[in-house]
């Protein structure tokens, strides 16, 4: 039977959601390496919409459910739904979203939060000794609701000094390479925290996806 994998979006576009190629190449890295997935997000208002041209934020609001669920093809459930006995691991995309609306890293930096069902399900999954994955910023969330785990965000400064105030002990790392940390189950790469092409963020999916289905 193939494992069971649960993908956590925070909307749609790196700006303000969950990076797209980050998430499709997970869920494509999935699928070729003979997993099942299913897709959540949080069903709540993104903290800001982004012009994604510009940059600029726009006056409007969107919702971080409705807004991955275009990621998914609308096959996507509310983290609400989520159950740790249901799934092998879990993954978490990078992008803006995971610092904006899984959690308020990207504005208060250690002092950030993470949203209630977000830490949820990171900590019934470690209840569960099951793994998880995370790519790009989203390691930023271990930091906060682990204690102490290892991990990476590729080699940034400000945001490594971030991930060791908040207790993490961080590895330098390149493209496509991936961190593993044995005592929480935890797996996590770069990608576009490096100055990065959609291939290079195709390897460290492929290559993290690999690292959390072993540790299953």
């Amino acid at each position: 039977m193939s494992a069971n994998i649960a993908v956590v979006l925070s909307g749609c576009g790196v700006y303000d959601g969950a990076e797209i190629h980050e998430s499709v190449m997970t869920l494509l890295a999935l699928k070729r390496q003979g997993a099942a997935y299913q897709c959540f997000a949080p069903d709540i208002e993104q903290h800001h919409v982004v012009n994604h041209i510009t940059g600029e934020e726009m006056a409007e609001k969107r919702n971080v459910l409705v807004e991955s669920s275009r990621i998914a093809r609308g096959d996507i459930k509310s983290l609400k739904e989520f159950k740790a006995d249901d799934f092998d691991a879990v993954i978490f995309p990078g992008g803006f979203g995971a610092a904006k609306n899984l959690s308020s890293f990207a504005f208060e930096g250690p002092e950030c939060t993470v949203d209630a069902e977000v830490s949820r399900t990171v900590k019934d999954m470690m209840a569960s000794n099951k793994p998880i994955g995370a790519l790009c910023i989203a390691p930023a969330i271990m930091a906060k609701v682990m204690e102490g785990p290892e991990l990476t965000i590729g080699s940034d400064a400000d945001t490594v000094s971030a991930l060791e105030t908040m207790g993490a002990a961080h590895k330098l790392t390149d493209h496509g390479e991936v961190v593993v940390d044995e005592k929480n189950k935890l797996v996590t790469t770069p990608c576009y925290m490096l100055d990065a092409n959609i291939e290079q963020i195709a390897d460290g999916a492929s290559n993290a996806v690999k690292a959390v289905l072993k540790l299953i």
